[in-house]
């Protein structure tokens, strides 16, 4: 299996996913967990607008190494948000609830990748 390194790819993602927040932020709010102070529109938006701060940082050669960290730092802070969406899918048809504890593991590699490309840039 090829491993996935490419800090291009990995900026893509970010931007698609915090020009995802900004377009539908409703499907957003509904994973941000109860715990947190303040409304969830307003971490929809906070994350969005980190990701998009995360993209910019790992696309750019002198400051990739440690936005990368960053976003695997990221990936990590977030999981609590996947767990709630998996939760709240039980209810759900199957589709969604496999949809929901599909994304579970899928953190595991984006972390890894972050932290991949932010050792290829660290050895430039």
């Amino acid at each position: 299996m090829a491993r996935i390194s490419s800090p291009m790819l990995l900026a893509g993602l970010l931007a698609g996913a915090a020009v995802a927040h900004a377009a539908a932020p409703g499907q957003f709010d509904a994973t941000v967990p109860r715990s947190l102070p303040g409304s969830p529109r307003g971490w929809t938006y906070a994350s969005g607008v980190a990701e998009l701060a995360l993209a910019a940082g790992v696309a750019h050669p002198r400051t990739r190494r440690v936005a990368a960290l960053a976003t695997a730092a990221f990936f990590v802070g977030v999981f609590p948000a996947n767990v709630k969406m998996a939760a709240d899918a039980r209810h759900r048809s199957p589709a969604v609830r496999a949809v929901a504890l599909a994304r579970l593991p899928l953190q595991v590699p984006l972390v890894l990748w972050a932290r991949r490309v932010s050792r290829g840039a660290a050895s430039r």
